[in-house]
């Protein structure tokens, strides 16, 4: 009777094992599957007062950028503007206008469009003003900055002029930190 007792125990136990092998592989699966989404998910709102969709950028690379008008960085509206003309058939860069450091983008949109018209002559597209970190980080920022979101890296973002590079089919491939100029080599060489 022990016997068969203890055959009983071990059988449970070795189901009850099984089982949660199998639990685990499925929060795995899961996990992974919501993973494989690329920027293409997002559409933001344009600072002209249309749509951004990303989806349209499909089969270029995109630099995405977080960028203020009153920084010691913002002339790199310039590079980037000449980055973007120069590289046009391969490449879309993207602003996020963001006052997240030091109150360096307090303007409002209008102001905004009408600073990096008149100073850079940007043509590239430029999204409203959001925030790209803090309890108020959009969400196209929560995956970039994170990893467990876009498969590749985590990221923060430190400072205006952080710029991210995405692959034609909108995967992340690498951060750039403010000081990377728009057309230093480390980004030129990967387009």
């Amino acid at each position: 009777m022990k016997n068969i007792f203890l055959v009983v125990i071990s059988l449970l136990m070795l189901a009850c094992n099984q089982q949660a092998g199998n639990a685990v592989t499925a929060i795995h699966n899961t996990a992974s599957s919501k993973n494989t989404a690329s920027v293409y998910q997002f559409s933001v709102a344009a600072l002209d007062g249309g749509v951004i969709h990303f989806s349209d950028f499909k089969g270029k690379k995109i630099l995405i950028v977080n960028t203020a008008s009153k920084c010691g960085y913002t002339p790199q509206y310039k590079e980037l503007e000449a980055l973007y003309e120069k590289y046009k058939n391969k490449l879309v860069v993207v602003g996020f206008p963001a006052n997240n450091f030091m109150n360096q983008e307090p303007g409002s949109n209008a102001e905004i469009k009408e600073f990096c018209t008149q100073n850079y002559g940007v043509t590239f597209p430029m999204a409203q003003k959001i925030s790209v970190k803090g309890d108020d980080i959009a969400p196209i920022y929560i995956w970039l900055t994170h990893k467990e979101k876009n498969n590749v890296l985590d990221a923060e973002v430190g400072w205006n002029f952080n710029k991210f590079l995405l692959d034609e089919e909108g995967k992340l491939i690498a951060h750039f930190g403010s000081k990377v100029k728009p057309l230093d080599d480390e980004i030129v060489s990967r387009l």
